[in-house]
């Protein structure tokens, strides 16, 4: 095992550092968030940053690079205040790194893949292929300090799903839905079956959860 200091990192080569740090980081989801313009204009754009906040109220939480260009999505979302997050179905991980690329304000995403577009009673575009979107309403817009990027903090205001992957306690099976996670900037992944176990406390053993 090698040892690698501040010093060593801050002289990585800027492309090597930003995927070692990214990597290193761990698995994070892969969620494609819908938004429309003043116009009507659509956008989609692939994100690994997307966060559970809290329950009560529903929270999700995303991180936002800075505003040193032009954002299309955080612009939307300030203009029209509503936006949804769509699970990238592994099937389509190519069409969901594709988003990413820099396409002008006038091009929408869903014209340059196979992604539909469906516009629920919000007004803002949901992706018709995957298995869980979620309509949230931006509730907070937080600048942070330490390094200029921001943490949008939406309230759930609308959950559409596909109920044959939702258990009868509430819990989602991201992996039979076929849910892409993301490692690194740009690596697409198939989640295996997980373990599911019992709430944990100090004076019981825990015990694995079948449906």
């Amino acid at each position: 095992m090698r040892i690698y200091s501040f010093a060593d990192i801050e002289g990585m080569e800027k492309r090597f550092r930003a995927n070692f740090i990214n990597s290193i980081s761990g698995f994070k989801s892969a969620n494609l968030i819908g938004t429309v313009d003043e116009n009507g204009r659509t956008n989609l754009a692939v994100f690994s940053s997307v966060v559970h906040i809290g329950a009560n109220p529903p929270l999700i939480g995303f991180i936002m690079r800075p505003i040193s260009v032009q954002r299309h999505t955080y612009e939307n979302i300030l203009s029209k205040k509503f936006y949804t997050i769509n699970a990238l179905p592994i099937a389509m991980k190519r069409d969901g790194h594709k988003s990413s690329a820099k396409f002008s304000a006038e091009e929408s995403e869903f014209d340059k893949t196979a992604f539909s577009a469906e516009l629920n009673d919000f007004g803002v575009p949901s992706v018709v292929e995957s298995p869980i979107s979620l309509t949230c309403r931006l509730r907070s817009d937080q600048l942070l300090e330490v390094n200029q990027t921001r943490l949008i903090i939406g309230e759930v205001k609308e959950v559409k799903l596909n109920e044959a992957f939702l258990q009868k306690d509430g819990f989602y099976d991201l992996t039979e839905a076929g849910v892409a996670v993301i490692s690194g900037m740009d690596s697409y992944h198939a989640a295996e079956d997980g373990t599911r176990f019992s709430y944990a406390r100090p004076d019981r053993e825990i015990n694995e959860i079948s449906e």
